[in-house]
Order: C-alpha cells, then sequence, then structure tokens
C-alpha cells in the first residue's frame, strides 16, 4: 500500500467518522401523538399560553385559533393574534386542515397558503379537552393550547415537561400575553 492508498483511507473512515456522529446526534425518536383524538370534541377556540418563536407569529399578542368543521369534512382554521401589543392591530390568518392519520386524527395537515401544507400533530389533548400540545415532527414549532386565557402553573410545568421529553427545546419558549 502507498502513502496515496493510506491517506484516501484515512480520509473516507474521518468522513465516516464524522456523518456517523451528525447521525446519531440528530436522530430523535418519533413524536409520540395522542392515541385518539376526537375532532369534534377539539373544534372550537383555543387560546395560546406559549409557543416556540415562528416568524409567522412574531411580536403576537393574544393569539387565539378557531377550528370549525367544513361540509368537506376538512376543518376551516382561524388564527387571530394583536400586532405589537394586546392594544395593536388584530391579525387573521385563514387556512384549512387536513386529517393526515385517520387511525388517530392527531395528525393533521395545515394549508394557509395553497399548495403549502405543514404538519400539526396533536401530542396530547386533556381528557375534558381543556389543553392540547401540538407540534411539528421537527420539532420547530411548538404550542401549548388552552380552552381558557390562563392555565394553572402545575399544568403548564407538566405539559411544558411532557414537550421537553419528546425533544422539544423549551427553553426558547414564548409565553403568550392573554387579555384580562
Amino acid at each position: 500500500m502507498n502513502k496515496k492508498d493510506i491517506l484516501t483511507g484515512i480520509a473516507i473512515a474521518g468522513v465516516a467518522m464524522g456523518v456517523g456522529a451528525y447521525t446519531r446526534r440528530n436522530q430523535r425518536p418519533s413524536l409520540t401523538v395522542a392515541p385518539k383524538v376526537n375532532l369534534k370534541r377539539y373544534l372550537g377556540e383555543w387560546y395560546e399560553i406559549a409557543r416556540l418563536p415562528a416568524s409567522f407569529e412574531k411580536n403576537c399578542y393574544g393569539t387565539k385559533a378557531r377550528y370549525t368543521l367544513r361540509k368537506d369534512g376538512a376543518i376551516d382554521v382561524l388564527n387571530t393574534c394583536y400586532k405589537g401589543s394586546l392594544d395593536g392591530k388584530m391579525v387573521k390568518a385563514k387556512g384549512k386542515a387536513f386529517v393526515a392519520d385517520k387511525k388517530t386524527n392527531a395528525k393533521l395537515k395545515v394549508q394557509f397558503f395553497w399548495p403549502f401544507k405543514g404538519d400539526y400533530w396533536i401530542l396530547e389533548v386533556g381528557t375534558w379537552y381543556d389543553y392540547a400540545i401540538v407540534g411539528t415532527p421537527d420539532r420547530k414549532n411548538l404550542w401549548i393550547l388552552s380552552r381558557r386565557p390562563r392555565m394553572r402553573d402545575r399544568l403548564l410545568k407538566e405539559l411544558i415537561a411532557k414537550a421537553e421529553a419528546q425533544g422539544f427545546d423549551t427553553s426558547q419558549l414564548i409565553f403568550t400575553e392573554q387579555p384580562g
């Protein structure tokens, strides 16, 4: 074996080790979603309690979402927030959601601009549909939602811990200011 073959072998081994380390570091278990979501119970108004930073929600206060069943089985989505402060201008985003996993109804695709659809996975929903944890499989988006503008601290801490256990960076959470 000559010097060139040895150096080539070392380079290939180095690349393989680097790829292996990168892959191990970036492998995460799949997100666990709610075992079964009753979409009719999920419909209605939800207050955003906390979220991970997202450009489309920059400077949003009093953020809410309303889900309404359509005749075709899809769900109309209306997101609202006040820009800059609770006294700011209300902005609205209308979209549609489609069930992507009929077995659980927990994996949805949401579309605000055709033809683009994004993941909206319901990770957990309260027994009485009073709270929900929603995220995306890449763990870049996370929302903690409630039927009321406020959530008990103990419950919020539990939900944050559950999101962290699923691999979300909860240190980046933004706690949404709600009116009242």
